[in-house]
């Protein structure tokens, strides 16, 4: 089993900057799949990114190639979110998750999340 605690959101203006942290427990975390999704007020819960194991494949959303960039490090059991040029329709709670395998990028795929730590992105 693993718990994920996120960490890093915050408040940053339009076109600013900021790195999520997931910090995971459980020994089998460097095998599992993680991923990045978010919520805004109102709506479903939406893919973001993700990362395979080995940090060798990851998977975006569109909305956010080129300006997200997803990365990992197992020594440390984290997973890190990096996120530029930020609009303020991305203002939701990103939650971090994890999967033994990765099925793909729906919620229903991954089995594992974190609480969420809000980014609020102000125009």
């Amino acid at each position: 089993q693993v718990q994920l605690v996120e960490s890093g959101g915050g408040l940053v203006q339009a076109g600013g900057s900021l790195r999520l942290s997931c910090a995971a427990s459980g020994r089998a975390f460097s095998t599992y799949a993680m991923a990045w999704f978010r919520q805004a007020p109102g709506k479903e819960r939406e893919f973001v990114a993700a990362i395979s194991w080995s940090g060798g494949f990851t998977s975006y959303a569109d909305s956010v190639k080129g300006r997200f960039a997803i990365s990992r490090d197992n020594a440390k059991n984290t997973v890190y979110l990096q996120m530029m040029s930020l609009k303020p329709e991305e203002t939701a709670v990103y939650y971090c998750a994890a999967d033994p395998s990765f099925r793909g990028t729906t919620v229903r795929e991954f089995e594992y999340w974190g609480q969420g730590t809000q980014v609020t992105v102000s125009s």
